[in-house]
């Protein structure tokens, strides 16, 4: 296991198989810690108690491997399971980028996001698609909703304001998949809109007076175009 870890080849895929290791290995890690907590402990807990019991059993789990996890592996894997019981896993370092705009998870090793414009793979992979399933039950759970066999499509908003889409099968047919569209913290006012090209002066004068006519106009646009930005600034 080691060795594989260590290795660079690319997966048949595309992807790194160095990475899908680790991501593997990482799962069956995760899976052996949610089953060591003691939940009749744990519900009693507040969060920066149940954060060290889950470090503490999380560092003892990567002392077990031993060989089998290179030492330079060892603090990504104890950041990493903290973030595979608290956050969205692989997703959660997208999700502290401010820079992107999309992620999109196409299956467990094609994962994609947007920044300033243009779509580029993430640099992340999931361990297979039972990883995947998992991270989306988490992202539905957070908004008080459920994914299943029966309901199998989900639109929802995360609390930071994020839009969060999620289709698993039997409507998807190859495995599920998840877009996460995210908004910048301080969102564009039509000044900044004007300043980078994005309108011209008229344009925006005639806009601005239909607002206050209180006409009827409608916006549309592909996906990314910018649709609701330019709503919120108008």
């Amino acid at each position: 296991m080691s060795q594989t870890l260590l290795s660079s080849q690319p997966d048949t895929d595309g992807a790194d198989h160095a990475e899908i290791e680790f991501q593997r290995l990482k799962s069956a890690v995760h899976e052996e810690l949610i089953e060591s907590l003691d939940l009749s402990v744990i519900g009693g807990m507040d969060q920066a108690s149940l954060a060290g019991e889950v470090r503490r059993l999380a560092g003892e789990a990567c002392r077990e491997l031993g060989p089998r996890l290179p030492s330079r592996d060892r603090e990504r894997m104890l950041r990493e399971l903290e973030d595979e019981v608290f956050g969205l896993g692989p997703l959660e370092v997208l999700m502290q980028d401010p820079t992107v705009s999309d992620i999109l998870v196409n299956g467990p090793h094609e994962v994609f996001v947007e920044r300033r414009g243009q779509l580029e793979p993430a640099g992340v992979v999931f361990a297979d698609e039972q990883h995947v399933m998992r991270i989306i039950q988490r992202v539905v759970a957070r908004v008080g909703r459920r994914i299943d066999e029966v309901s199998s499509m989900v639109d929802a908003r995360l609390p930071d304001g994020s839009r969060v889409n999620a289709i698993i099968p039997p409507l998807a047919l190859d495995g599920p998949k998840l877009s996460i569209r995210r908004f910048g913290t301080r969102p564009l006012t039509a000044d900044d809109i004007l300043a980078n090209g994005g309108i011209l002066p008229e344009m925006l004068g005639f806009l601005t007076a239909a607002v206050r006519a209180r006409l009827s106009f409608l916006i549309s646009g592909g996906t990314g175009a910018g649709k609701t930005t330019f709503l919120n600034a108008l």
